[in-house]
């Protein structure tokens, strides 16, 4: 059984890497620009096809692996996954290519959506912050490869190389984990929520489209206005159509708990600050600093290091310390790791820009480890895929509007003052403000961060 589960754990670590390692595409941009002979305004569609997909099904499949099994949705997720990363290297023309992220979405949704599921299956239930530590660790790792083996391989083979190498990796994880027996689990009964689904996928099909077009600067104010509306309008049919369904896709009656809906909130603000990193950083390195390409990537790369290294520590802690208090202590690391890099400047040296990114991935990696341990702790285990999915909902959702909400911040901190640095500064200080804003608020009600029964239900 030992043995089953450290194969299982390396299957699922190998499958799962796929899709933080899509960070690579970043790279390739410049080069898919050229071939296919496409403004640089299009490249966005690239990534809005792929992210869009995974984060509007994500819900839906762990839904489907609670009735279907965790390990067969994680197995054609990796199977969707190896075609898609085949049909994006072979592309002849751009429509095709964002066809076939359209269908590595697909795949991505898939295998993340069952994949703390499945993790945490093998392992006991005492240990199951050990297994989502180790699960969180892989993003951070994803983060780290992306970049640099992204820039390796594009510059010997060119931009499809990105998803070539992607496909086998697919493969060879899914040969691994066909041989782990698949584990035992309670069953979810009745029927699937058709209607449920479809409300579900369009509704956070509207939500991601009005964050992404709020920031196109060719779509009327009035446009988006109206999307936001539809979205909103599509969210009330979800919540009124679940609370009566049979069995739902997402049992809303979890979030009347005010403590649950509070963490499940915190874990949205923790990603929209946590994304100022991998959104602003890049460019104050290479617009403030005089560092080598290579020196600014390692920079770059110490946040999700510091990720990759806390999530087993937070795996562990969790062991001994409540869920809820852990995710307390990572905020207070991520706001100071945010305050410290809101005094970098153009004299600001190395290790100090080393330990305030270091400190802030730490932060990061310790918060989604104690969540994904409180949701999947809160919602019985027949539903572990809904809450491992959940907590990958939001933390996409996080990041979705990070994306947004920071580069308002930084567009009005730059009209403001003409000078990049203080723009840089202005909105590092507002988004740790506004994590340590929001968790000054949730004190009102110290039972969410110190109440000892969060995230421990057997």
């Amino acid at each position: 059984m030992i043995r089953h589960r450290y194969l299982a754990l390396f299957a699922i670590a190998l499958g799962t890497l796929v899709v933080p390692l899509d960070s690579s595409v970043n790279i390739a941009f410049p080069y898919i620009t050229r071939a296919f002979g496409i403004e640089i305004a299009a490249i966005q569609w690239v990534v809005i096809s792929y992210v869009l997909t995974h984060f509007s099904l994500m819900l839906l499949f762990g839904k489907l692996g609670d009735l279907l099994g965790h390990k067969l949705i994680f197995q054609a997720g990796l199977g969707v996954s190896a075609i898609a990363f085949v049909l994006c290297a072979s592309a002849t023309a751009f429509g095709w290519l964002l066809a076939a992220r359209v269908s590595q979405g697909l795949g991505a949704a898939l295998v993340v959506s069952c994949g703390p599921a499945l993790i945490t299956s093998y392992f006991q239930e005492s240990q199951r912050g050990k297994a989502l530590g180790y699960y969180t660790a892989i993003f951070g790792i994803g983060a780290v490869l992306g970049p640099t083996l992204g820039g390796v391989m594009v510059s010997a083979w060119g931009w499809a190389s990105v998803f070539w190498f992607r496909a086998p990796v697919c493969l060879l994880a899914l040969m691994l984990i066909w041989y782990v027996p698949a584990p035992s689990k309670p069953t979810s009964s009745g029927s699937f929520d058709l209607l449920g689904a479809i409300l579900l996928v369009l509704m956070l099909s509207g939500l991601f489209l009005t964050l992404n077009q709020s920031q196109n600067s060719n779509m009327p104010p009035l446009g988006i206005l109206a999307m936001g509306a539809v979205a909103a309008l599509l969210f009330v049919a979800f919540a009124f159509h679940e609370s009566r369904a049979v069995t739902p896709i997402v049992r809303i009656g979890i979030f009347r708990d005010v403590n649950f809906s509070l963490q499940s909130l915190a874990n949205i603000v923790i990603n929209i600050v946590g994304f100022s990193i991998m959104l602003l950083v890049p460019f104050f390195l290479a617009n403030a600093t005089e560092y080598s390409t290579m020196t600014s990537g390692l920079i770059l790369a110490t946040a999700p290091l510091g990720m990759a290294c806390a999530g087993p520590l937070a795996g562990w802690a969790l062991a001994h310390v409540p869920g809820n208090r852990l995710a307390l202590l990572a905020a207070i690391f991520m706001i100071a790791g945010l305050s410290m890099i809101a005094r970098w400047d153009r004299q600001t040296g190395i290790v100090f820009m080393t330990f305030a990114a270091l400190l802030q991935g730490i932060g990061m990696g310790v918060f989604q480890v104690a969540y994904s341990h409180i949701v999947t702790g809160v919602l019985p285990r027949s539903e572990r895929g809904i809450a491992g999915s959940l907590a990958m909902v939001t933390r996409s959702g996080g990041v979705v509007t990070g994306a947004t909400v920071l580069s308002w911040m930084f567009a009005n901190a730059f009209a403001a003052s003409g000078e990049f640095v203080d723009a840089f500064q202005t909105t590092f200080r507002h988004a740790a403000l506004l994590c340590a804003g929001f968790f000054l608020l949730t004190l009102l009600r110290p039972r969410i961060w110190f109440g000892n029964r969060v995230g421990h239900r057997k």
